[in-house]
């Protein structure tokens, strides 16, 4: 059987990596995509191992210490990580993995799996990124700033990459995304 393929999908917050990776994951019956475990509460309608694993803080830095986790980081007073193990069992068992996290947990993937793909989502522009944060509605004149200035780290981080794609099309992203995947899954492991 063959060893299927761990992809690291990242990019700045609404260039719409979470509409990609659906689209990928509707197309491809063999694609798993990786949850993640937090030490947050659950909020209402969250399902457990569905939209996270939920853990106390003492189990998840006990698995942090036991190298049971690909990448974490800690976010306002809670820890968000990605557990190995699950990833491990559906590569091993020939299922391709999708993971969408930001570039820090990509790098951190990169040292504990080194066989990863890494795979960086970009707008076609800052004004364009800026009007997709705006058409969201949901976010402040402010909060739109600040996601701008988070996204300019971001893409000043793309070059240590695999591969870019930029997002000007979503269907079109999807499709350079799914080329990425078929030349990754061609090569020898």
């Amino acid at each position: 059987m063959t060893r299927g393929k761990l992809f690291v999908i990242s990019g700045p917050s609404g260039v719409g990596k979470g509409t990609i990776c659906k689209k990928l994951l509707e197309a491809d019956s063999n694609m798993r995509f990786s949850v993640s475990m937090t030490t947050r509460a659950a909020r209402e309608g969250e399902v457990e191992g569905v939209d996270y694993y939920y853990v106390s803080e003492d189990k998840f830095l006990e698995l942090l210490d036991e190298g049971q986790l690909l990448e974490y980081n800690k976010f306002v007073d809670n820890y968000y990580g990605t557990p190995r193990g699950p990833i491990v069992d559906w590569t091993e068992s020939g299922h391709n993995v999708l993971l969408d996290i930001d570039y820090h947990g990509a790098f951190q993937v990169r040292e504990s799996y080194p066989e990863a793909i890494l795979i960086f989502i970009a707008p076609p522009s800052i004004e364009a990124l800026k009007e997709r944060i705006r058409g969201r509605g949901s976010e402040t004149e402010e909060q739109i700033e600040g996601r701008i200035k988070q996204a300019m780290d971001d893409m000043a981080q793309a070059d240590r990459y695999d591969y870019l794609v930029v997002n000007d099309d979503i269907n079109a992203a999807v499709w350079q995304v799914q080329q990425i995947m078929r030349i990754e899954k061609g090569k020898e492991d």
